[in-house]
Parts: C-alpha cells; structure tokens; sequence
C-alpha cells in the first residue's frame, strides 16, 4: 500500500494558518486597564499566560487537521493487467573449447568470447520481461540447460553458470538446433524464435545443421545465426609446466554452413568480431523480434480523510467546551 494526497495544492492555506499561530503567539492577551497591577501580580499565577495560548493551540491543530482532511488522503495499490501476444526465444550457446580465445574484451580488459557472450545474453534477456526464454548449451553434445521459462532471474543465474566444455569441445551444431527446435514444437506463441550463437564448425553429432534447420523451418521457427570471432588467428590461454602462455591459433568458422542455417529459418545471419558488435547484434534482434504489450492498471484507493475529519471535529469541540468553562473570558 502506497499513501497520497489527492489534492495536494489544498495545502497551501497551511501557510495562513502557521503565519496566524505565529501571530496569536506574540499578540497581547484581551485584559483591562488597572492602576494597582503591581499588587495583585502576585496573586497570578505563573502559568496564566501559557493557560491562554491553550485555546490558540487547539483551535491551531483543528485547522491543520481541516486541510489536511480536504487535501484527501488516501492509501493506494495499483493491480495490472499484462497483454502480450508472446515470443518464445530459444538460446543456443555454444561452450566448446574454442569459446576461450581472449580476443574479446569487456571494460577494456581482454576476456574469453563466453566471457563476452554471457554478458551480452544477460542484458538481452533483462529487455524480453514478457517473453519465454529457455537456453541450450552445446559442445560435442548438446543439452537444454533452462526450458522456456519467464523466471529471468533463474535463467540469467544458468547463463552466468555455464562453462568451457561442460558438454565437451567439440561443435554439434545440428543437434543444438534440433534440441532447441523440440523445445519449441509444441508451444502455442505468436512467433517462435531460435538464436544459435557458435565460433567454429560441425565437427560432432551426427544431423547436419542444414537438415536441422530444415526441420525448425517446419515447425514455424525463425532461425538466427551469429558467428563469433574475427578473421585473424586468436589468443588461447595454454597451460604449460611453466605456466599459463598465450598462444594464437585461427578458429575454423563455417561462415557458408551458418549463412545457409540462417537462410532456410528465415532469419538472418550475423558476424561478430569483438563485444561492441556482438552488442549490436542482440539489439538489432531485440528489435525485429520486438513484443507489444499492453498493460491496463487498476488503482485501489482508501480513503483517510476520516482519520483527520473526526479529530478535528472533536478538537473544536474541546475549544468550545474550554472557552466556555476553565478558560472562560469576562466581557
């Protein structure tokens, strides 16, 4: 529950009403012209002045309680209702070992392209709130690490988890696509969308990724395509007895097999050579792919005028009362 005013600008007369305290404070009380006031000081008590004020503080805390009552307090909750059409989005990450070269980077320092990747897959799915994501990781083997879920905290915390070769080295490019297509058959959505992400070639399983892709095509998924990696031999950390070196060594990249995937999904086929473009290349997804929403709000309001109404009914009250007995004044 949240609180407001729903006619705040009704405060304003708070100004009057401290200027006029402040001014009953300092004003002189009513009294009468006397010649031997020195004599019967001594019979006043002290507390005569302050006793005076006690109608000017009363009838003070009434007013403030009167414009803060028609200032309308109110105690709120807002209730939504989300429409969307829906896309469902399989990722399909490629971890094999080729995925450490250090020829990306992140805040200028030198990272390994899964490094570079999850990073920008994580602010992918931060933007998609109303959207199913699911994710397959794939090396020789290829396996669903996350169904379709709407739980993004969940799937990010799988994303940041993944490793080099935690389903082998090698590259099953068809059966990653086969696995995240199977994930998506059956699901009812206004687009289903499938994103493969690799750096190498096929060199393991045993469906071709044009057949796979084939097979996607059918199933209505659009198949998009990214190639990470530059054209030029990359740096690898190797382990020696000596300790960590850094060697370079070219990455075979099947650009021609990934155009080809990318063609038969009627999607599109991107190169990646360093983190900026890799960026760029989710947000031009992101775009295309983009999901309407509509979003109807319902307010919920509690009205709390009550709460300052009554008080400052009873406070007027106890002013006539004491105006009219204890501190009753002799005309």
């Amino acid at each position: 529950m949240m609180f407001r005013l729903a006619y705040p600008e009704l405060l304003f007369p708070l100004c009057f009403v401290a200027v006029w305290f402040i001014w009953g404070l300092k004003r002189r009380p009513a009294g009468i012209t006397y010649s031997m006031t020195a004599m019967v000081s001594r019979l006043a008590g002290g507390t005569d002045r302050l006793t005076g004020k006690i109608s000017l503080v009363v009838r003070t805390g009434c007013l403030v309680l009167l414009v803060l009552a028609a200032a309308r307090p109110q105690l709120y909750n807002v209730s939504r209702e989300i429409k969307s059409p829906g896309v469902d989005i399989m990722l399909c990450l490629d971890t094999s070992g080729s995925m450490q070269a250090l020829d990306f980077t992140l805040d200028g320092e030198p990272v390994s392209r899964l490094a570079a990747v999850k990073k920008v897959v994580g602010d992918f799915v931060k933007k998609r709130e109303m959207d199913r994501i699911g994710l397959v990781v794939f090396g020789t083997e290829a396996f669903t690490q996350s169904p379709l879920t709407l739980d993004k905290g969940l799937l990010m915390d799988l994303v940041k988890r993944m490793k080099i070769g935690m389903a082998g080295d090698k590259t099953a490019i068809g059966s990653a696509i086969a696995v995240g297509g199977k994930r998506l058959k059956d699901l009812k959505a206004k687009s289903k969308i499938l994103i493969l992400l690799t750096d190498g070639r096929q060199t393991a399983g045993s469906l071709t990724p044009a057949e796979a892709a084939e097979a996607a095509r059918a199933l209505g998924i659009k198949v998009y395509a990214i190639g990470v990696g530059g054209t030029e031999p990359a740096p690898f950390p190797v382990q020696t007895p000596f300790g960590t070196r850094i060697i370079r060594q070219l990455v075979d990249m099947d650009e021609e097999t990934l155009m080809k995937v990318a063609e038969i999904g009627h999607g599109q086929y991107f190169r990646a050579a360093d983190s900026n473009r890799l960026q760029e290349i989710y947000d031009i997804i992101d775009h295309q792919e983009k999901t309407e929403v509509r979003v109807k709000e319902f307010f919920h309001f509690k009205e709390l005028y009550l709460h300052f109404l009554l008080p400052a009914f009873l406070l007027l009250v106890a002013e006539i009362i004491l105006r009219t007995t204890i501190l009753r004044t002799i005309p």
